[in-house]
C-alpha cells in the first residue's frame, strides 16, 4: 500500500484502525531492523518498536506531509534510540565503556546476528563509535540511505553527515585493523 493511501485511510474515522494496522505492517521490520542496530538487544529493540509505533499513532494527524512518510517515522525512531541509549547511560551511572562492554557481551550472545566473523568484528567496532556516527554509519551503510535522506531524518546538514560518516569510517578501520 502506497504512503499515500495509508494515510487517506488513516484520515478518515471509518478506516483510522485499518489505515494504522497497515502502517505499521508496511513499516515494522524496517523500524525494528533500525532501532536493533543501535540498541542491539532484541528485548530493548521490541520494546522501542514498539513506542516508535505508540508515538507515530499518537502524532499521525500531526505529520504535515512534507516529508516522506518514511522519513518521518526514521526520524521518530531514531530520536527513541537516541533517548534510550542516553538514558541507558544515566540510569546505570555507566561510562560509555561500561555500556560498550555490556553490548558487546550481549552481542557475543545475539544467535540472530551473522556469526561471521568479520560481520562481528563490524559490529563490536560500530558499538565503539559514539551513538550519533554510528546512526550516521547504520543508515548509510546498511540502510543506503542517501545524506539527503538522513539530513530529513536527523535535521543535520549533509556535509555534517558526510563528516560523521567519514569519521566513523576511519574509526571502524583503525578499530578493526588493530
Amino acid at each position: 500500500m502506497e504512503d499515500q493511501d495509508l494515510l487517506s485511510k488513516i484520515k478518515d474515522p471509518g478506516t483510522r484502525n485499518y489505515g494504522f494496522n497497515m502502517l505499521v505492517r508496511t513499516y515494522q521490520r524496517r523500524v525494528y531492523a533500525h532501532v536493533r542496530k543501535m540498541v542491539i538487544d532484541h528485548d530493548d529493540a521490541d520494546d522501542l518498536t514498539q513506542e516508535v509505533f505508540i508515538k507515530i499513532h499518537k502524532h499521525i494527524d500531526s505529520f504535515r506531509e512534507d516529508a516522506q512518510l518514511f522519513t518521518w517515522i526514521y526520524r521518530i525512531a531514531t530520536n527513541e534510540c537516541l533517548s534510550f541509549l542516553q538514558k541507558k547511560k544515566r540510569r546505570f551511572f555507566l561510562p560509555i565503556g561500561d555500556v560498550v562492554g555490556e553490548l558487546n557481551a550481549k552481542l557475543d550472545m545475539q544467535p540472530g546476528l551473522s556469526g561471521d566473523e568479520i560481520q562481528m568484528k563490524l559490529q563490536k567496532a560500530l558499538l565503539q563509535l559514539p551513538d550519533k556516527q554510528r546512526l550516521v554509519f547504520n543508515m548509510k551503510y546498511f540502510d543506503d540511505l542517501s545524506y539527503e535522506q538522513m539530513a530529513e531524518i536527523t535535521q543535520t546538514s549533509v556535509g555534517a553527515l558526510k563528516a560523521s560518516y567519514h569519521h566513523a569510517v576511519k574509526k571502524i578501520e583503525d578499530i578493526i585493523s588493530h
